[in-house]
């Protein structure tokens, strides 16, 4: 066989070297992986060591996100799960009378953060909900406190439940109805920081989009009429301080409310009048320039609300 010719050596080394060079990348990229994921095992091992545990919950917290399936290895290492649970029921005293200190509350809040991981990730996410572990952070969504130590606190707490409601489960959602969520998710919603309001209106929201939790509450004017009032309460607090975040989650709720037949001839009488006059006509403007929640015209926005030629009497004024 001829030689190969010497030009066609020297164009075949690029090939090569790149070649080598991804292979290279490769390596290292496995490796660093297989470096965070010791690192990981190592911090899920000091969850169950008292005195190792604090540090162990603020390193996880942190880094959650660069250990890749973190959640199966918390739920399915030995102990780590009863740590976590005992380290929220070690601050139940201090609820009430209210006395939780900014540092019980980070280091709760860290472990939280890790049950946010589980709720999250799809593999651990039904275990989690059948172990009823959401019911532990229950008793934080029941109080009333407003200091820092206590948003934070709610906040974090809401942010586990919101984990669960993002993906669409009839399951989830009916769960988390016989448990009673819609209460606390209402207390907050009156009571709470912008921030906790925004995700607790995000809850009910995602409960509603489900059939099952509209017609949950849908069944009784009583539950109708306990979240529309809460509703009402909120628009006419951001007439004073106007969120086009929680604008956007409150009427996205009237316009699920809006799809039952009877909660919409309700609402004929009990919509807000800030909805129907102009009041939040830029913040509207705002949210359709930008195309928030992926509205087009304000038609799609406020569909369930009315604007529509077929039910003038409950339009929006845009």
């Amino acid at each position: 066989m001829a030689n190969i010719p010497p030009s066609l050596n020297l164009k075949a080394a690029p090939f090569e070297a790149s070649s080598i060079t991804s292979a290279a990348a490769a390596a290292a990229s496995a490796a660093n992986k297989d470096r965070r994921m010791q690192s990981a095992e190592h911090l899920v091992l000091d969850l169950c060591n008292p005195d190792l545990r604090e540090n162990a919950l603020l390193e996880l917290s942190k880094k959650r996100e660069l250990f890749q399936d973190l959640a199966p290895l918390l739920w399915n290492s030995f102990g780590t799960v009863a740590a976590l649970l005992q380290e929220i029921v070690s601050i139940y005293p201090v609820l009430s009378p209210p006395n939780l200190t900014p540092a019980q509350s980070n280091r709760v809040c860290n472990a939280l953060a890790l049950l946010q991981c589980v709720a999250s990730h799809p593999d651990t996410r039904m275990l989690f909900l059948n172990a009823h572990i959401p019911l532990y952070l229950y008793p934080f969504l029941n109080t009333t406190s407003k200091s820092r130590p206590f948003e934070y606190l709610r906040l974090t707490s809401l942010g586990v439940i919101g984990a669960l409601v993002k993906v669409d489960d009839t399951e989830v959602i009916s769960f988390l109805l016989s448990t009673e969520i819609i209460p606390l998710c209402l207390r907050t919603m009156e009571m709470g920081s912008e921030l906790s309001k925004t995700v607790a209106t995000f809850i009910v929201q995602k409960i509603l989009l489900d059939d099952v939790g509209l017609e949950y509450i849908c069944t009784t004017a009583e539950r109708f009429f306990a979240v529309g009032r809460v509703l009402a309460n909120m628009v006419a607090a951001l007439a004073d301080q106007p969120s086009s975040r929680l604008l956007k989650h409150i009427i996205r709720c009237y316009l699920r409310l809006s799809d039952n037949p009877r909660a919409c001839d309700a609402l004929r009488n009990c919509l807000p009048d800030m909805l129907r006059d102009a009041t939040f006509s830029s913040c509207l403007r705002l949210m359709i320039q930008q195309r928030e929640g992926g509205y087009s015209n304000c038609f799609t926005t406020c569909k369930g609300l009315a604007l529509s030629p077929c039910k003038p009497e409950v339009g929006l004024i845009i």
